[in-house]
Formats: structure tokens, sequence, C-alpha cells
């Protein structure tokens, strides 16, 4: 095979490509719109998921969503099966990617997002399949045929699928009105990035912002002060200002199942103890890293002995949080 020929092979894909754009592009119409409205005016975060090929491009579109202005995240089907879940709570909107729409790994969280009142968005080569008639909206992503000689390897799919991911973020940027200005707190330095170049101090929630309880507490006021906060956990300190717990939603969830009520419950009852954590100096970039593998959203941060310094949020490294520096 010429070099002539690997160009035109080259070429030919790429045609394939485009051609399943075209497809996409010309099927766009109201349930595109309504795909909009539905993230636009939720309450929550955008919970994006998906397996294999489709949930790598589901991992981008979550990043594109996070520093446009749509806070998201990545939920792996299954390790939310393995408790996971408790990342996905009310006002929070899924957007789920199958070519197929028959993942069985994806379709088994269906009826648990269907228990919770949290609607589906599905970006799918089939309307029909499992999970686009349990998705309250389709974006039709089908193509004629993949780029792959083959017709196995998901290729033009996968492109469709991550343009539809691209114009979702992009439509709902406008809709924000997101400015050249948010878009540079969100990636200070000109790159997308560079703003997990700096230190955790830089950009922790500190003082009264920290959601906080001792030892002893009650649970009604914990539970008070998580609602207040709104960070979805509170930190639990001994008398000495020292880190020893944390609450989060699914600790509340495991301790109804436990105890059926959490009347008369104390705080130490309830909480995980000794919770990850990082110091003031780690950079932002690290936190993250360790909040992916662990899947959690809130990370302690901690100083010498042990004393809470502040806490960092997943939305302040991924970019709805405001840093504490100037541009």
């Amino acid at each position: 095979m010429d070099r002539d020929e690997l160009v035109q092979q080259a070429v030919k894909v790429i045609d394939t490509e485009i051609e399943g754009l075209r497809a996409v592009k010309e099927r766009l119409g109201k349930e595109f719109a309504d795909a909009v409205e539905l993230i636009f005016n939720s309450r929550g975060r955008v919970v994006v998921t998906g397996i294999g090929k489709s949930g790598l491009i589901g991992r981008k579109i979550a990043a594109t969503l996070a520093s446009t202005g749509t806070p998201a995240i990545f939920l792996h089907p299954v390790e939310a099966m393995h408790g996971d879940l408790g990342m996905v709570t009310s006002g929070d909107v899924v957007l789920a990617l199958s070519n197929s729409g028959e993942t069985q790994e994806l379709n088994a969280l269906l009826p648990v997002f269907a228990e919770r009142s949290v609607p589906v968005i599905a970006i799918t080569g089939r309307r029909d399949s499992t999970l686009g008639r349990a998705s309250r909206v389709v974006l039709d992503a089908a193509v004629p045929r993949e780029a792959c000689s083959l017709g196995l390897a998901p290729t033009a799919s996968t492109t469709a699928a991550l343009a539809v991911g691209d114009a979702l973020a992009v439509v709902l940027l406008n809709k924000r009105h997101f400015s050249e200005k948010d878009f540079r707190r969100n990636h200070p330095g000109g790159t997308l990035g560079e703003r997990l170049k700096v230190q955790v101090r830089e950009v922790m929630l500190t003082g009264d912002n920290i959601p906080l309880a001792r030892l002893g507490e009650p649970m009604n006021g914990v539970l008070e002060e998580m609602d207040r906060k709104g960070l979805g956990a509170v930190l639990v300190l001994d008398g000495d200002e020292r880190l020893v717990g944390i609450v989060t939603d699914g600790d509340l969830r495991r301790a109804l199942l436990r105890f059926g009520s959490l009347d008369k419950r104390l705080v130490e009852e309830v909480m995980t103890k000794d919770p990850k954590h990082v110091g003031p100096d780690v950079l932002a970039a690290d936190a993250l890293v360790l909040m992916e593998r662990y899947l959690i959203t809130v990370l302690p941060v901690v100083g010498i002995s042990g004393l809470l310094l502040g806490i960092v949020h997943l939305h302040d490294l991924l970019g709805k949080g405001q840093f504490k520096f100037t541009i």
C-alpha cells in the first residue's frame, strides 16, 4: 500500500464521519431545545454517564459543560452500582450515552433514576431502545455507518455523540450569558487546566462557609447545617477543632436504613470517621485526582495536627466556584 492509498483511506474515514454529523444535524429539532431547557432549569448538576467508548466521550462532555458554566460530573455505571449512586440527588439531570441504547450496565441504573425522579436525557442511535424509551428526552445521534472498515469499532457514532454534547454545552453557555470574563475565571493563564495549578488554599471555602458540627451534636442540627451551607456534607470536629469525621448524603441514607430514624441520634453515630483530606499546599489538580479516585465531591483541608482550615468542593475545581485570586 503506497502513501497515496494511505491518505485516501484517511480521507474516507473523515468523509464517513462528516456524513454522520450531517445526518445528526438534519435531525436536530424540538427535542434538543427540550434538553437545553431541562438542564437550564434544573437545580442540580448534569450527571453524565456511559461506559466504554461512550464513557470516554461522556467524560469529555462533562468537562466541557463544567468549564462553560454548567455544573457537571461523570458517573461510571459500574461504580454507580457499588455505592456511587449517592452522587445522584434530586434536582440533578442525567445525560446518558449509549449508541445501541441497550448497554446493560447503564440501563440497570434507569429504575433508580426513575425512583429518585431524576430525568434522563439520552444521546443514542436508537430511539426505540431500552434507554430511549426510559428517557424524558432523546437526542438522536444515529449515523448511517461507522468509519471503521469492519463496521464494528465506534468511530462515526462517538464523533456524533461528542458533537451533540458540545452543542448542548455551547447553547447552554449562550443561554446563561456566560461571558469571556466568566470563562477566564475558569481558565486563568489562558489555557484549560491552568486553574488547577494553584494551591488548594487559593480555592477552598473558609470561615462561615464551612458546614460544621461538633461531636455530641444531635443530627437534627447537623441536617439544618447541611441544608444551610448547600455542599451536601458536614465536617465534624472534636473539642480541639480537629477534623474527626464527615456526614454526607450517603451517610444519611445508610443511617436511615440502619436506624429507621435520625431522631435522638448523635452525629458520631452517623458520620464517616477519618475522611479523606488534603493539606493547604496541595495543588488543585492533585485534589481533583483524589476526588476522582474516590468519587467524592468535597475534600476537607487540614493543617498541622489535624486542625481544620477549609473545604474544597468539586465545583470550585471544575468551574462553578469563584477563585480567590485576581485575573
